[in-house]
């Protein structure tokens, strides 16, 4: 089994026994994520980086990662996939020679 099949069948099984499946559709795991991931920025609010708590910030990643492996599930989607071809598509619009060095957006290179 795949890492992130297995990260997948641990959150459904832990989902399932709390009977939650009613309440992740994909509009709320989307929500869910976006809370959450604002939750993660709240940790770096008005400090320098190194001063967020490192133990808190694993914490919400990890809801981060939760909620999207959610709502990748409930679409299907192979989530090593859509990385790689996300990372393809970047490759695209963000060529080396252009955009080495730099964080210009791509329309912008």
């Amino acid at each position: 089994m795949k890492e992130s099949e297995e990260i997948t069948q641990a959150l459904l099984q832990f989902r399932n026994e709390r009977d939650w499946e009613q309440f992740h559709n994909p509009k709320d795991l989307a929500l869910a994520l976006s809370i959450e991931s604002a939750e993660l920025l709240e940790l770096f609010l008005w400090k320098k980086s190194e001063e967020a708590n490192i133990e808190k910030v694993k914490e919400e990643l990890a809801d981060v990662f939760s909620f999207a492996f959610l709502l990748a599930e409930k679409y299907g989607f192979d989530v090593k996939e859509i990385v790689l071809d996300k990372i393809k598509t970047n490759g695209q619009k963000y060529p080396i020679d252009k955009s080495k060095g730099t964080a210009k957006k791509y329309d912008e290179l």
